[in-house]
């Protein structure tokens, strides 16, 4: 009897992230962030480049380093992971620790080391069901995970982006989108002019999510910094109205993206 009562003191005794999912010897940080970065080909090479070099500067401000470090714990887990089609996801940087100087230029440093050509199509449902799996088994624990995305137009391939988003939401991950809307890139038939209102009703959710759209490339890292500042500070920026609505209520389309590619290419469900 008094081998069973030992048994059950043990058993209560062990870490609650155990009972929430989390090995026993995950990493416990401040906020698991997944950078997911728009590749599809759509984007010009410039493009594609100025994103690599817009994040690694935003991420070595003063401003960053500092919200790292005034975390409770000081200390987050961070991924750059590039994305386009369904299945197209590329690892650019996997899940680092991060909590001072040293480590974020050593993190930014990689994003500059080469630059990768664009892939086709895009599927944002894809890149968060790829985020969401990768955060469920990256080895760490946090009380908040984003999922933090950018993009030059609505999902036209993979399933739904609502599904997605939701099966997101429905993990305790929050969305943030950096919709891109400038006018360089190639495909101006698949151009959407209220993109940023796209993300607002059918991409972001969760807790103090928002939207930053970029309108000019100039304002790119600019926009990076901010974004990651307010994500690192669970902050939500004063000037954007909450973002997750419901898009049934809204009367906004998620399937706009889907539509206009079978407009111009008739199946959207093949390359």
């Amino acid at each position: 009897m008094r081998k069973l009562l030992s048994i059950v003191l043990i058993l209560l005794s062990l870490p609650l992230a155990r009972a929430t999912g989390a090995a026993a010897d995950d990493i416990e940080v401040d906020v698991q962030l997944f950078l997911a970065v728009d590749v599809s080909r759509s984007m010009t090479p410039r493009e594609l480049e100025i994103q690599r070099r817009g994040y690694a500067e935003a991420l070595v401000s003063d401003a960053v380093v500092k919200a790292i470090a005034n975390g409770l714990i000081g200390k987050i887990a961070l991924t750059y992971v590039e994305w386009a089609g369904n299945g197209s996801q590329r690892v650019i940087v996997d899940w680092t620790t991060v909590s001072d100087r040293q480590d974020v230029e050593a993190f930014a440093s990689k994003l500059t080391i080469e630059f990768d050509a664009a892939m086709r199509r895009t599927s944002i449902s894809s890149a968060l069901d790829h985020a969401v799996a990768s955060i469920r088994n990256n080895g760490f624990t946090s009380y908040r995970k984003v999922i933090d995305i950018s993009g030059d137009g609505p999902n036209n391939q993979g399933r739904p982006v609502l599904q997605a988003r939701d099966d997101a939401l429905a993990e305790g991950i929050t969305i943030n989108g950096l919709p891109l809307m400038t006018r360089e890139g190639m495909g101006s038939q698949f151009h959407l002019e209220d993109l940023d209102e796209y993300y607002r009703h059918c991409v972001v959710g969760g807790p103090r999510s928002f939207v930053i759209p970029v309108i000019e490339w100039d304002a790119f890292p600019e926009a990076v910094r901010r974004k990651l500042v307010l994500e690192l500070a669970d902050a939500r920026p004063v000037v954007h109205r909450a973002a997750f609505e419901d898009p049934v209520s809204s009367g906004y389309n998620c399937m706009i993206g889907e539509l206009i590619w079978q407009r111009f290419q008739g199946d959207f469900f093949n390359p």
